[in-house]
């Protein structure tokens, strides 16, 4: 209960941001619709194109067609487009990410197993390595390419409308990893990503939607020591 009115904060402040914005490479968006995230998305994707030539377009939809892979569906768009891009992509109702780079050697320019990688920490990295990996090459991976920026937000259980928010926090963070990342390897800075007017925007639902995930989790230890002590004084 707490956890849903805290989040719907979060959501009441993403919904605060209503300036109006032709999104070019917010190719598409079928999950957000928000003014707001698709002028930051643009702005990003504007400055990387016009700094390095690199095209980094952000695509989310709710679902695929019957049989169609996200593989599928990423090649039937980068088709479309001029190349050297980089298509990022997130399928809602089946919570998959993926990237796609054409022509592949503009993989060089970013690392795409750190940006997916489901562990943010290293201490994540290192119990994924234990409980999941399958040999030491596999551990090893698993560790090296922790700092993960879109799947460990996606992984927080969150209901109803106020999802909508941490997709936003979450395909935001690694699209700025990515673009950041390749103006880097072109030795170039990004002001928009880096800038007052997109870092702050990312900030406050950051702080909002970790503070909200703390304070969830303080309320529910608390509820669990309060009844666990009521029951020994009985």
């Amino acid at each position: 209960m707490r956890l849903s009115r805290g989040l719907a904060a979060l959501t009441l402040i993403v919904s605060l941001f209503t300036i109006p914005a032709h999104a070019e490479f917010l190719y598409k968006d079928e999950v957000v619709h928000n003014p707001k995230f698709a002028e930051q998305i643009n702005a990003i994707g504007a400055e990387l194109k016009a700094k390095t030539g690199v095209s980094l377009y952000l695509v989310m939809v709710r679902d695929l067609d019957n049989n169609q892979t996200i593989a599928d569906f990423e090649k039937n768009i980068t088709a479309q487009l001029d190349q050297p891009a980089v298509v990022m992509t997130f399928i809602e109702l089946k919570q998959q990410v993926d990237i796609l780079a054409r022509p592949t050697t503009l993989y060089k320019h970013f690392n795409k197993s750190q940006v997916l990688s489901p562990n943010a920490t290293f201490m994540g990295a290192v119990m994924s390595s234990i409980m999941f990996a399958r040999s030491f090459d596999e551990a090893k991976e698993l560790i090296v390419n922790r700092g993960g920026t879109i799947l460990p937000i996606l992984g927080e259980k969150t209901k109803g409308n106020e999802t909508v928010s941490k997709y936003s926090v979450a395909m935001f963070n690694g699209y700025t990893d990515v673009a950041e990342q390749i103006a880097e390897y072109q030795g170039v800075t990004l002001s928009s990503s880096a800038g007052s007017g997109s870092k702050n925007f990312i900030d406050i639902l950051r702080v909002v939607f970790y503070g909200i995930i703390i304070y969830a989790l303080f309320i529910y230890v608390r509820g669990r020591f309060f009844r666990k002590k009521g029951s020994s004084n009985e």
